[in-house]
């Protein structure tokens, strides 16, 4: 009698919790709660105010942390797991971490640029779970920080991505010749500067035209170019894919 007794208040207590959780978080896609099967929100967890009355408790979402760079397998794998129509049929398209790493790259798939502490999300168009690319999520806190691989800015121009890149070059003394090997799948040039890391000289931030062919950047104006003394210099390249 005790055993039973037992098990019954174990029942009584699940079926409790269980009602309590949908009055607080409520799920379309589960037949426990069918008043909600026509709603636009797959999960609701909105606080009710009869069972929640409170300004501050219950009234965020704390995302799982994750350093990507120990992030080596999209689980669980084999059949029956992930890429399939029935489980991931996006291969992971649009997941979304909050990473804690401060450098380096994810462990798994491509990284877009070096790895920063905030929100990253997963770009997969590809038709393998592992082909696509970790992103930050444009203005989720951090600063965008343009390095010698492509950066993703916080800038878009007409619905367009604006990316970054920083490199260097060599002139010989009075040249104008300026060659910026081109970013993989540019399709415009958006915008340029020229200086000397550890100056205060700031050279050019015109571009007069630039041949995405042979990398030869013309700066300045139609009418004057600017004349480069022998030296290397800095740039840092913006522009439109």
């Amino acid at each position: 009698m005790k055993n039973f007794t037992n098990k019954f208040l174990a029942v009584i207590l699940m079926t409790a919790g269980v009602s309590y959780s949908f009055a607080q978080v409520r799920i379309v896609n589960t037949s426990a709660n069918p008043s909600i099967a026509n709603s636009s929100a797959f999960i609701d967890a909105s606080s009710n105010t009869s069972t929640n009355p409170t300004t501050n408790v219950g009234k965020g979402l704390i995302f799982p942390r994750v350093d990507l760079t120990t992030f080596t397998a999209f689980n669980p794998a084999g059949p029956g797991g992930v890429g399939i129509p029935n489980n991931y049929p996006t291969r992971f398209d649009g997941m979304i971490v909050y990473n804690t790493a401060t450098s380096g790259v994810a462990g798994i798939g491509a990284t877009s640029q070096s790895l920063f502490a905030g929100f990253w999300y997963y770009d997969n168009k590809s038709t393998t779970v592992n082909g696509g690319t970790w992103r930050p999520i444009v203005g989720n806190g951090a600063k965008e920080n343009i390095l010698t691989t492509e950066t993703v800015t916080n800038r878009m121009v007409n619905n367009a991505q604006i990316y970054g890149i920083k490199g260097t070059f060599t002139t010989t003394a009075g040249s104008t010749a300026v060659t910026i090997p081109a970013p993989a799948g540019i399709t415009s040039m958006y915008g340029i500067t020229i200086y000397k890391a550890g100056t205060n000289t700031v050279y050019a931030r015109e571009l007069y035209s630039y041949d995405t062919t042979s990398g030869a950047a013309v700066t300045g104006s139609p009418s004057m170019s600017v004349v480069y003394p022998t030296g290397t210099y800095d740039y840092v390249l913006e522009y439109l894919k």
